[in-house]
């Protein structure tokens, strides 16, 4: 991670460090980056996004590169519009599942796929460099507006077909979802209730869609006796679930079900997740012709081996799913027009989720100041092996140590000054046994690092 750039391009509280003078930079680089051609840019419905946007937009201008203005779009429409206007690069302006004094800049590749880490770098040095690309007057970029909602829906609706009409609840968080998703949901054929659909920027609930925040979603399904409630954080690149009785569908569960209806749809291949996902998907999905890869996390590293393996799917158990057939930008809103499809095909969520195995997983955070992580993993690393009796070892991202029935992963945080231990074993017992010799090995190590 570099100094502007992290996990997820830059996130930062808007007009503190997060400012019109800083995002105008941004612009600068990524014109300078690109040398030319043209960027799709959008923004989520927070308060701070139009003062950002257009300082990014005058920075591209400045270097003679063309800028089309999607306005107020979530995520996955702006990825969709990079490949429909057929542009160079895309820009969303967003802090996603942040609460809302928070905003960012986030770069997405001509194939929807967010920047990698390494080109992040090179942007962040044009950035630091201050040696910006500076046209002539008469080459200075042109700026239009478009509108590419219409073209999503339509586009969606040759990929997911219903037999049937559902009722549907869409709870968008006040996001940049509820100009999208309720409506796909309209155009499926479906009753759409919408809850949080005014895009005002203040948000009413914690914008991660998790079962603690959807409490009003999953009391309104049940009052109205819906079929299924869909969430979104603020950018809509996450999906969150809520089944036919009213109950909040685990990430796992709601991964592994729509990992299993993607190889029902799409043929045999290989799903793409990250370290921290469970065997709950393998199990899953290994009967019905699925191969797991684990990468690191975030939505980049799984797009990317979702385009070296050609696979079939790819998801995080955070909600963040992403559909290649469709693009390869995480995409709540197309997935949750395909979770409806799952519906029509095999049946309510509610019960679909009983066949998903259920073992026992417990998280937890050791504090690590972000100058002793690296040496506190070198130290964890020479533990690990004395400490537990384990098949196999995965250094990707942190360490995660499996055996048949349990597994574990130590990980430095990329936001936060912590350590994460992740575990999964068969019974609460084992699960237990193994987060008490987990966290006393990482205290261990932080103190000594």
């Amino acid at each position: 991670m570099g100094k502007y750039f992290g996990t997820s391009g830059i996130r930062e509280v808007a007009n503190e460090k997060l400012t019109p003078e800083l995002a105008l930079k941004v612009g600068k680089a990524l014109g300078t980056y690109l040398g030319g051609g043209t960027v799709v840019i959008g923004k989520d419905t927070r308060t701070s996004g139009e003062m950002l946007k257009q300082a990014v937009i005058s920075g591209l201008l400045s270097t003679g590169v063309d800028v089309i203005d999607i306005g107020l779009a979530p995520t996955p429409l702006t990825g969709f519009a990079i490949g429909l206007y057929e542009a160079d690069a895309g820009v969303t302006i967003t802090a996603s599942h942040n609460p809302p004094e928070y905003n960012g800049i986030k770069v997405w590749q001509p194939n929807g796929m967010a920047y990698t880490p390494e080109m992040e770098n090179e942007l962040e040095a044009i950035l630091e460099s201050g040696n910006f690309r500076k046209v002539a007057w008469n080459e200075i970029g042109t700026l239009r507006r478009a509108d590419p909602k219409a073209e999503y829906i339509k586009k969606a609706l040759e990929m997911v077909h219903l037999d049937n009409s559902y009722t549907v609840v869409v709870d968008s968080g006040n996001g940049a979802g509820s100009i999208l998703s309720p409506y796909l949901q309209c155009e499926l054929g479906n009753r759409v209730i919408s809850l949080n659909s005014h895009p005002s920027g203040f948000f009413v609930r914690e914008l991660e869609p998790n079962a603690k925040s959807l409490s009003a979603l999953a009391k309104t399904v049940k009052a109205m006796k819906a079929d299924i409630g869909i969430a979104h954080d603020g950018d809509a690149d996450r999906i969150g679930v809520v089944d036919d009785e009213g109950n909040f569908v685990e990430y796992e569960v709601m991964l592994s079900l729509m990992a299993g209806y993607m190889l029902k749809k799409f043929g045999k291949g290989k799903i793409v997740t990250t370290v921290d996902a469970g065997f709950a998907l393998d199990d899953y999905v290994k009967p019905l012709g699925g191969e797991v890869i684990r990468t690191r996390v975030g939505d980049v590293a799984v797009a990317d081996e979702l385009a070296r393996h050609g696979g079939v799917f790819g998801g995080e158990p955070s909600g963040t799913w992403m559909i290649p057939q469709w693009n390869l930008t995480p995409d709540g809103i197309f997935a949750g027009a395909l979770v409806l499809e799952m519906i029509d095909r095999l049946g309510p969520v509610s019960e679909l989720a009983k066949e998903v195995p259920r073992y026992v997983t417990l998280r937890a955070k050791i504090p690590c100041p972000n100058e002793k992580k690296a040496r506190a993993m070198e130290l964890i690393a020479q533990e690990v092996l004395k400490t537990f009796d384990y098949e196999r070892l995965i250094d990707i991202d942190g360490i995660r140590i499996e055996s048949e029935d349990w597994w574990i992963l130590f990980r430095p945080s990329g936001t936060e000054p912590i350590m994460r231990i992740t575990l999964e074993a068969h019974t609460e017992e084992k699960a237990k046994e193994l987060m008490e010799k987990a966290e006393r090995l990482v205290r261990e190590a932080v103190e000594r690092a």
